[in-house]
């Protein structure tokens, strides 16, 4: 019984470990992101990068928060298994303890009825003779055994009384730290709504903002169209004079191109960062506009804000397509990883040209900070073919 109480603890243990390394992962998110924030807040204007931090920032908390309380339960859940194996032990052990009793009162009440000895010598034979020794043998093997197996449970309580005690602590530990998450959580809400109310009353500047992203990103995705366009065509060309497979995105594929392709996709939801630190602060797709009413944005990509002097570095082996320079939206990089491309833009220095063959994590560029906003943020896209993909999707979760 005491092996199948005990089995759930190993399961419980590397639940624990697994939601202690997600609490620890999400402290240093937060910590990080308030980094970005107080740099923001330096200049003293209230800005929409700024109000997506703290939107980033409240995700983390409330994520910690999930994470705590999923720990508390599990902890409440092992405090329930280790009372039930506290009971049964109880009980074991009042059993034990009853069942010597009796063999004590036993030996006691007949020790003045017979002499051992006597009661040997008067056997008939040598056989009962011997037969009557191996008894007193063993019924005293016996009651050694049971003085063994009282003392082995006894221990066995008390390790899993102290066990009890200190899951204890940890549970009222763990709800304290819940309960305190959630006061900076409702804190963290209450200077979001403040901002937002700000910034609604800066209505004609936000759409002014809205649209000079949205030329750029137009001129962004106009680029990309064209290099896919000119590597498709470029593909048909070679297709006809040399033997390489054409992909249903078009491009054309050697041997050696076919093998990267499909490596960059056995790598999917394990890519590294195009960043060593940050936070995704604008996710992929068409969202409402945080302040704006009836207006929508569409991401081609992630937008993740870091620090000031960070690089992009290539998320995956490859070659570089394309180096573009956008007015307003800086330089951007585009590299080709069989029939994958990836994007990194908003850079203000280039460290590789077209055509260079760059490993996974090797610098591309520096990421421009905004300096009136202290604000760094880098663009990343991810396409197959003329495909746009979720990049959150294919790098790694935890960078």
């Amino acid at each position: 019984m005491l092996v199948v109480l005990l089995m759930p603890a190993v399961v419980f243990s590397q639940s624990k470990n697994d939601l202690e390394k997600q609490k620890q992962q999400l402290m240093q998110d937060i910590k990080y992101t308030n980094k970005l924030l107080q740099d923001t807040e330096k200049n003293k204007k209230k800005t929409l990068n700024e109000l997506t931090l703290m939107k980033a920032k409240i995700d983390q908390r409330q994520s910690l928060i999930n994470t705590v309380s999923s720990q508390a339960k599990l902890v409440e859940k092992q405090i329930g298994e280790t009372q039930m194996i506290v009971v049964a032990l109880e009980n074991d052990l009042k059993s034990l303890k009853e069942e010597y009793g009796k063999m004590l009162y036993h030996t006691y009440r007949n020790k003045n009825q017979y002499d051992r000895l006597m009661f040997i010598l008067s056997s008939d034979d040598i056989n009962q003779a011997y037969r009557r020794i191996k008894y007193f043998q063993q019924y005293a093997k016996h009651r050694q055994q049971q003085a063994e197996a009282i003392e082995a449970v006894q221990r066995t309580l008390n390790a899993r009384g102290d066990e009890l005690r200190s899951k204890r602590r940890e549970f009222a530990v763990l709800v304290e730290d819940t309960e305190r998450e959630k006061l900076k959580l409702s804190s963290e809400r209450e200077d979001r709504d403040k901002l937002v109310h700000h910034l609604q009353d800066k209505e004609k500047e936000l759409r002014a903002e809205l649209k000079k992203k949205d030329r750029e990103a137009k001129k962004l995705e106009s680029a990309i169209a064209r290099i896919i366009e000119e590597e498709i065509r470029k593909a048909k060309v070679k297709a006809e004079k040399t033997d390489t497979k054409v992909t249903k995105s078009g491009f054309a594929l050697t041997p050696e191109e076919m093998t990267l392709s499909n490596s960059f996709v056995e790598n999917r939801a394990k890519l590294p960062w195009p960043s060593e630190r940050g936070v995704i602060t604008s996710t992929f797709g068409e969202h409402a506009h945080p302040t704006l009413r009836d207006i929508k944005t569409v991401n081609n990509g992630i937008d993740i804000s870091t620090e000031e002097g960070t690089k992009a570095r290539a998320v995956f082996e490859g070659t570089v397509s394309a180096v573009i320079a956008i007015p307003g939206a800086h330089k951007a990089v585009i590299m080709r990883h069989g029939e994958y491309l990836t994007v990194y833009s908003n850079l203000e220095n280039v460290e590789v040209k077209m055509g260079d063959k760059v490993a996974v994590k090797q610098p591309l560029g520096t990421v421009v900070t905004d300096r009136e906003e202290n604000h760094t943020l880098l663009h990343f896209e991810l396409w197959k073919g003329a495909e746009k993909q979720n990049p959150a999707l294919w790098i790694a979760k935890q960078k």
